[in-house]
């Protein structure tokens, strides 16, 4: 095992997040009002073009999934303001912060991985754009180089928890399942890539576990005993410390 893929929301950013999503949806809604684009009808289009995301079959990019939906709710104009969207991560999707409680220990274990020279891959669900996921990745105390690969709307073409959302990481990365360990916080999607065959760490600090699944089943804690595990992992740079 050489690679480590990190969920974000809830694991390398543990966060409040039905605060997160209320915010969210308030603060976009808000964003559009001068475009005669009624909240209700936004609210719609965000979610079922989100559902898109989620369902998607792998024949387009997530960014066209959704967009497609969101032209069949509200009409070809919404594609025309994706400046304005763009615009609202860059700028009042910051406010959000306050949902999130970073954690030290995320910068620590990325850092300590890095230094015993193990690849690393921001597996979160890729149903935002770059601008909204480079945030949140800041916004944890990380940057994006960190990591070799992050899953976004713009080159994913499925999502988790479809085991396909894995095993495109891996064909584009030139990975195998056993090379690789998921760690992320919530039992449906995150803890699926042990379906095909990956190891798995479900953090239990912001557990989601909306299907009551026996957590036991999987390798589990608190991001203290990430921490641990990680800390007991071997240097595979190839001068040994």
């Amino acid at each position: 095992m050489d690679t480590f893929l990190f969920d974000l929301d809830g694991t390398l950013l543990p966060m409040e997040q039905d605060d997160f999503i209320a915010g969210y949806i308030k603060g976009v809604t808000n964003k559009l009002l001068p475009y005669d684009i009624e909240a209700r009808i936004l609210t719609n289009a965000i979610w079922e073009g989100t559902k898109a995301m989620i369902k998607n079959d792998g024949t387009m990019y997530n960014e066209e999934r959704f967009w497609n939906r969101a032209i069949d709710i509200i009409g070809e104009k919404i594609r025309d303001l994706e400046h304005v969207f763009i615009d609202f991560y860059e700028n009042e999707f910051q406010d959000l912060r306050h949902a999130t409680k970073p954690n030290p220990l995320a910068k620590a274990s990325i850092n300590l991985l890095k230094e015993k020279g193990y690849r690393i891959i921001l597996a979160t669900n890729p149903v935002f754009p770059p601008a909204a996921t480079y945030s949140r990745i800041n916004w944890a105390g990380i940057e994006p180089e960190d990591f070799e690969l992050i899953t976004t709307y713009d080159n994913s073409s499925y999502c988790k928890p479809n085991a396909e959302y894995f095993m495109e990481i891996l064909k584009t990365r030139g990975l195998s399942e056993k090379q690789c360990i998921m760690v992320g916080n919530d039992t449906s999607d995150d803890m699926s890539a042990k379906n095909i065959g990956m190891d798995v760490f479900l953090l239990t600090d912001c557990l989601i576990n909306s299907k009551g699944v026996d957590v036991d089943r999987f390798r589990n804690g608190s991001f203290n005993k990430l921490y641990d595990f990680i800390k007991e992992l071997p240097y595979i740079v190839e001068e040994q410390k």
